[in-house]
C-alpha cells in the first residue's frame, strides 16, 4: 500500500529535475515517485522558490574536480506547449524535438569530471528576454563571471 506524503523535499525535487530528460511536469513527477501525490508536489512549488544560489550551495560541496574537469554551458526548452498560462513560456526552437515549440528556455552551466564520466549543475538561468532583455549568450557571461569571481 502506498501512502501519499503531504511534504516534497528540495533534494526530492532538484533531483528530479536534474534527471528527468523529456517531461518536467507535476503529472509526471508524481507518477514516478510512488510515496508523493500531485497535490503535495504542486503545494510545495507553488511556496518554494529555487534559485541558482540555493543549486550552488547544494553542489559545491558534492563536486569531484579533476585537472581535466571542463565547464559545460547547455541550453534547452521545457516544452509547455499543452499549457496555456504560464508566463516564462514562449515559442522557440527546441533542439530535442528540431522544431520550434511553446516552451520555457533554461540556460545551465555544468561541471564535467571525465575521469569519472559525472557531471554536476552548478548554475543556472531562465531564458526570458521579454522580462530581462538578455540573450543566451548574455546569461552565459553572467554565469561565467559568477563562476570566476563569486563560487569559490
Amino acid at each position: 500500500m502506498v501512502i501519499n506524503r503531504t511534504i516534497v523535499s528540495r533534494l526530492e525535487y532538484s533531483q528530479f529535475l536534474l534527471v528527468t530528460q523529456k517531461n518536467y511536469t507535476l503529472t509526471y513527477f508524481a507518477e514516478h515517485s510512488e510515496s508523493i501525490s500531485h497535490d503535495a508536489i504542486n503545494r510545495y512549488l507553488s511556496r518554494e522558490k529555487l534559485t541558482p544560489s540555493m543549486l550552488w550551495e547544494h553542489q559545491k560541496n558534492e563536486i569531484v574536480p579533476s585537472v581535466n574537469g571542463i565547464i559545460v554551458f547547455d541550453d534547452t526548452v521545457l516544452d509547455k506547449t499543452h499549457s496555456e498560462f504560464i508566463e516564462l513560456s514562449k515559442w522557440q526552437y527546441s533542439g530535442a524535438v528540431k522544431d520550434v515549440v511553446k516552451g520555457i528556455g533554461v540556460v545551465t552551466c555544468v561541471y564535467y569530471n571525465p575521469e569519472l564520466k559525472r557531471f554536476w549543475a552548478i548554475d543556472y538561468r531562465i531564458y526570458a528576454p521579454d522580462q530581462d532583455g538578455k540573450t543566451k549568450v548574455n546569461h552565459i557571461v553572467d554565469m561565467l563571471n559568477s563562476l570566476v569571481f563569486s563560487k569559490n
